[in-house]
């Protein structure tokens, strides 16, 4: 059954800060509308060949499975004059995407439940069970795991697709060429990389000193998240002197016991002390134990940004992903998505010690110039044969960064950068532009450049001309 028509421009502001928010610059670009009606009840669809949306759509009823035969919405995008028509809102899907809401209704997608027995008895005798039997019940929880459709492994990328479609469309609207805009990350890097620690054990406190000698080996600082309470003391000078040497602290969880999302009221709870100890390690950032999260419950959070939001969380309790590998705001809070495989998994559930996968997601993120983040456990890397592993991968991101692809930086770096960029504009100087705001100095004109009706990104310099955004 159809639900009621969305007028022409309900959504069209929404999808237009969506799309500024992504493509700072671009406040002149067509408006997207929305064509009803739209479907009562969400679902899946296509949008071009590597697109899987999840929303209410116009032109035919979405599927309640992703692995069922799925409509292709791109079939009915109209293009009338300088205005672009779609069968769905894109705006709603994006959220959909990002806020993990196909995973109510997705078949394939698992998760312990709060109230679960198991999973009650499994978080109360975790903290003494040996990773040689704790892997035994993961193994057996995660069976079947490379069978999951959706999100795609081992990185999806289809909130970046999708953008860059309703790009290609506005800019087709618009008889456009070549737009300008300002470049994701500054100083022209191709992409970003932030590497941060879950401190989970007392040996892998005590750890995290050697821990950051190797990371100094490399030139790489990083991030540690401290389980402020139960799991182990937290002594002035341990802070201290991760601080002292140029690494960053944040707070992990509260008591690390896997109960911190089990509902509303104890949350909320949990959080005023979550946001007391923020102030009192300085920390802008947090990550809840085991990557169990409720996105519409972060409000209560008083942090600049979080990192608990998986891009695919195939091997993780609570399974789904946010399906981008860029930053991207949850109210206040700045998310900044888990884009790689953590090492627990990698070690213990894919039993592979070596950087392979690794590698092969660094490139498909690096393809979309994105956050490329890692979760690695002191607590882990005490075994050598680990972290041999580790220390090869910080030296194939060292190699990325002196060849210019990447700039490595530690989470608040990330935050602060793109909270800058979220304030910046272009104006528009004679033939060119200039990029105005706090921060322009380290920013970098780009050009979003359609031919043959493929998309691709240009720094300043090699389009020198003014695209005029006027039509």
């Amino acid at each position: 059954m159809l639900g009621p028509s969305v007028s022409a421009n309900a959504d069209g502001g929404r999808l237009k800060r969506l799309l500024l928010e992504r493509y700072r610059g671009m406040e002149s670009l067509s408006e997207v509308q929305v064509t009803g009606p739209l479907s009562d009840e969400p679902g899946y669809f296509r949008f071009g060949e590597d697109v899987i949306c999840y929303g209410r759509c116009a032109s035919a009823a979405p599927a309640t499975s992703v692995t069922g035969p799925l409509h292709q919405a791109r079939q009915h995008v109209e293009i009338d004059g300088s205005s672009v028509h779609l069968p769905f809102d894109p705006a709603e899907v994006l959220d959909n995407l990002r806020c993990e809401r196909y995973c109510d209704s997705s078949r394939g997608i698992k998760t312990l439940p709060a109230s679960s027995v198991f999973r009650g008895l499994y978080y109360f005798v975790r903290p003494v069970l040996r990773v040689s039997v704790r892997k035994h019940f993961q193994k057996l929880y995660f069976r079947g795991w490379d069978k999951i459709a959706f999100p795609q492994w081992p990185v999806d990328r289809t909130v970046e697709s999708l953008f860059e479609q309703l790009l290609v469309l506005t800019m087709q609207s618009r008889h456009l060429k070549r737009v300008p805009f300002v470049w994701f990350w500054p100083d022209r890097a191709r992409s970003c990389t932030m590497m941060t620690h879950d401190v989970e054990t007392t040996a892998g406190r005590d750890f995290c000193s050697e821990l950051m000698d190797v990371n100094d080996t490399f030139g790489i600082k990083s991030a540690f998240q401290i389980v402020p309470e139960d799991r182990y003391l937290v002594p002035q000078g341990f802070l201290d002197n991760i601080r002292g040497r140029g690494f960053e602290i944040n707070v992990h969880d509260l008591n690390h016991d896997g109960r911190l999302m089990n509902n509303r009221e104890e949350f909320l709870r949990r959080a005023q002390r979550i946001n007391s100890y923020a102030k009192e390690f300085g920390a802008k950032g947090f990550r809840s134990a085991v990557m169990y999260r409720n996105v519409d419950w972060y409000d209560a959070l008083e942090f600049s940004y979080d990192m608990s939001v998986p891009n695919v969380a195939h091997l993780d309790p609570q399974q789904g992903g946010c399906c981008t590998v860029l930053p991207f705001f949850l109210g206040k809070i700045l998310e900044l998505p888990l884009t790689t495989t953590q090492d627990y998994s990698l070690f213990n559930i894919l039993k592979e010690y070596s950087i392979r996968l690794w590698k092969e997601q660094v490139s498909l993120i690096r393809e979309k110039h994105g956050l490329i983040s890692f979760i690695t456990h002191p607590d882990y890397l005490i075994d050598l044969r680990a972290r041999k592993v580790y220390a090869d991968l910080l030296r194939y991101l060292s190699d990325l960064r002196s060849q210019g692809e990447t700039w490595i930086a530690l989470p608040s770096e990330v935050a602060a950068w793109w909270r800058i960029r979220s304030g910046l504009s272009l104006v528009g100087a004679g033939n060119a532009w200039r990029i105005e705001g706090n921060g322009s100095d380290r920013a970098t004109l780009a050009y979003a450049v359609l031919e043959n009706d493929k998309l691709t990104y240009e720094f300043d310099g090699n389009c020198p001309e003014r695209a005029d955004l006027a039509g």
